[in-house]
C-alpha cells in the first residue's frame, strides 16, 4: 500500500499540474503579452527539451537514488515557477517553460521508481492506484483553474507553493528497500522492443486532448463544452475503475493486457470515424472504450517495464519507456492535427494502423511476465 504522506504529495502534485495544464498558455498570452504562436512553440521547446533529461534520470535511479528524483522533479517546477513570475517577455517565458517541461517529462519514471519500491511484490496495483490519485487532481486542478482563470498570477503562485510543498513531502519519506524480486529468466530481453511498440500508443493521450477537441470543433461545429464534456468523463471514468480493473486483470500476462489495450484503442479510433458523422453524442458514446483501453495501456505497460527491468536497470528502462512515451506526447499535437486536416479517415485509419501494429509486436516480443 502507499503511504499517507506519498498519497498526498501526489495529490498535491497533480493538483498542481491540473491547474497549470489550463493556464500556461494563458499566462503567456494574457499576464506576458506574447502572440500565439510564440507562447506555443515556447511550450513546444519546452517538452521537448524536457526529453533530453531522462537519461540522466534513469542512470540516477540506478544508481539508488528514490525519493530524491521525484523530489527534484518538483523543485524543478518550483523553479519554473518562480522564473514564470518574475520573468518578462519571451525569455522569462521560455526559460520557464524548459524548467516545467523538465519536470513534467521526467515525473512518471520517478514515480514508477519510487512505487516499486514501496511495496513488496508485483507493483501493478500501487501503480494504478498511484496514477488514479493523479487523475483526479489533475481533474480538479484544471476545474480550480477554470474557475479561477481571472487571478493568474495568484495560481502560479499557488502552484509553486504545492509543488515544494509535495517535494518536501517526497523527501520525508523513509528510505525505501531497494531490493526487489528476482525477475523471470530472460524477461528484460524484450524490453527495447517496447520503447518503439510504445509509440502509437502514447499516440493515444494526444487524442482526447488534441484530435477530438480539433474534430468536434471544426469538422462537426461542435460547441466547445462538448469537448469539455470528453474531458471529464474520461477523469471519472479512470478514477473510477483504473484500480478495480487493474485488480481484475493481475492474474493475466502483462504483455498480453498491454496487446489488448493496443487492439481496444484501435477499434476506438475506427469507432471515431464511423460515429463523427452522427453527431458529438456519438463520439461521446465511442469515448468509453477509448478510456478502456487507455486505462488498459496505462495499466499494464509501466507495470510491465518495472517487472520485466533487471534490479541494477530499472531506472534506464523505466527512461526508455518514458522517453518514447514523451516523443509521442510531444508529437502528437502536430501529427494529429496534420492527419485530420487532410482528412478524419486518414486520422483514424493510420492510427488504427499503427496501434494494432504495435500490439502484434508487443504481443510477439514483450517479456512474458
Amino acid at each position: 500500500m502507499l503511504s499517507h504522506r506519498f498519497a498526498v504529495a501526489l495529490a498535491v502534485d497533480a493538483l498542481g499540474s491540473g491547474l497549470l495544464r489550463p493556464f500556461l498558455l494563458l499566462y503567456g498570452l494574457s499576464v506576458l503579452h506574447l502572440s500565439a504562436s510564440a507562447a506555443g512553440l515556447a511550450l513546444t521547446a519546452g517538452l521537448l527539451a524536457g526529453l533530453t533529461g531522462i537519461p540522466l534520470l534513469g542512470r540516477w535511479i540506478d544508481a539508488g537514488g528514490r525519493r530524491a528524483p521525484m523530489a527534484a522533479t518538483m523543485l524543478v517546477r518550483v523553479a519554473g515557477i518562480v522564473v514564470l513570475l518574475l520573468g518578462h517577455g519571451l525569455p522569462g517565458y521560455l526559460a520557464a517553460a524548459l524548467l516545467l517541461g523538465a519536470g513534467n517529462q521526467s515525473l512518471p519514471a520517478a514515480q514508477a521508481a519510487l512505487v516499486t519500491t514501496m511495496v513488496d511484490g508485483p507493483a501493478d496495483r500501487a501503480l494504478a492506484t498511484a496514477r488514479t490519485i493523479r487523475n483526479a487532481g489533475l481533474g480538479l486542478g484544471a476545474l480550480v483553474a477554470v474557475v479561477a482563470a481571472d487571478s493568474l498570477r495568484l495560481l502560479a503562485a499557488v502552484n509553486g507553493v504545492g509543488y515544494l510543498l509535495a517535494g518536501a513531502l517526497i523527501l520525508s519519506l523513509p528510505r525505501p528497500r531497494l531490493a526487489r524480486a528476482p525477475v523471470t529468466a530472460g524477461g528484460s530481453a524484450g524490453i527495447g522492443p517496447l520503447a518503439w511498440a510504445n509509440l502509437p500508443y502514447a499516440l493515444c493521450f494526444g487524442v482526447l486532448e488534441v484530435a477530438l477537441p480539433a474534430l468536434l470543433i471544426t469538422r462537426m461545429d461542435a460547441p466547445p463544452a462538448w469537448s469539455a464534456a470528453l474531458f471529464a468523463g474520461n477523469t471519472v471514468l479512470v478514477v473510477a475503475v483504473q484500480v478495480v480493473l487493474v485488480v481484475r486483470l493481475r492474474h493475466l500476462p502483462r504483455r498480453s493486457v498491454l496487446a489488448a489495450a493496443g487492439v481496444v484503442l484501435a477499434a476506438s479510433y475506427l469507432g471515431f470515424w464511423v460515429a463523427a458523422p452522427a453527431g458529438p453524442a456519438m463520439v461521446a458514446l465511442v469515448a468509453v472504450p477509448y478510456t478502456l483501453g487507455e486505462i488498459l495501456y496505462a495499466g499494464s505497460g509501466t507495470a510491465l517495464v518495472a517487472a520485466a527491468a533487471p534490479p541494477e536497470g530499472l531506472g534506464r528502462a523505466l527512461a526508455r519507456w518514458q522517453l518514447s512515451t514523451g516523443v509521442g506526447n510531444a508529437a502528437a499535437p502536430a501529427v494529429l492535427t496534420a492527419l485530420l486536416s487532410i482528412g478524419p479517415g486518414l486520422l483514424w485509419g493510420l492510427l488504427a494502423g499503427t496501434t494494432l501494429a504495435a500490439a502484434a509486436a508487443v504481443r510477439r516480443w514483450a517479456p512474458a511476465v
